[in-house]
């Protein structure tokens, strides 16, 4: 069991862009929403999508496993706020997550926080454990491309550097997709890379 302490442990801002220093950072790795059932509209599309790109997600965690950083999921609640994971892959697992599922669901000593709207910031206790953990650097991985851009965003307010591997982000649609990393370069300063270049750096 761990204490949580609201005071900020460390800062490695990089606010004006660019790639960040991986050997002089503190990372977290962030999964938004991967755990989903695909029951809305464009859900199929959506899933064929995530079911392609969670080989590269599933490589890039099990690297920061290897680097020890800390594996941070952050989900919807699909209705169920008292549950927990286990609840939640139930409610969620079908014919269309299923594979996904079975790839990326957590592992034991990853954390795993619910959140109530897109942000994987907004009512949770995410900044708190980021700060616990003396995390300045944040690798933001999952779909769809609208709660990793609102992710992203409350980051950079936060003043998080902030890594965006494209081949681990899937939207609806590759415009959406491609909408969502432009702002976060352009506008969030966010690093955009790849899942390989990625392992590769560090």
């Amino acid at each position: 069991m761990f204490f949580l302490h609201p005071e900020r442990l460390t800062y490695n801002n990089n606010l004006k862009g660019g790639e960040t220093d991986l050997s002089k950072s503190n990372t977290a790795l962030i999964i938004v929403d991967i755990i989903n059932d695909f029951q809305f509209d464009m859900g199929d599309a959506l899933s064929e999508k995530t079911e392609a790109m969670a080989p590269d997600l599933l490589a890039l965690k099990k690297h920061a496993h290897s680097m020890n950083w800390p594996i941070i999921y952050i989900n919807d609640h699909f209705g169920i706020w008292q549950a927990d994971i286990a609840a939640i892959i139930k409610k969620c697992k079908n014919r269309k997550s299923k594979n996904i599922i079975d790839l990326l669901a957590p592992s034991e000593n990853d954390y795993f926080l619910i959140k109530p709207k897109h942000s994987a910031f907004y009512g949770t206790a995410l900044d708190t454990l980021l700060n616990e953990l003396a995390v300045n650097h944040l690798v933001i991985t999952g779909i769809a491309g609208i709660c990793v851009l609102f992710t992203a965003n409350d980051a950079y307010m936060r003043e998080y550097d902030i890594t965006l591997p494209k081949d681990c982000i899937a939207s609806n649609t590759e415009k959406d997709n491609r909408y969502a990393i432009t702002i976060m370069k352009d506008v969030l300063f966010a690093n955009i890379t790849t899942s390989g270049e990625l392992i590769n750096e560090t």
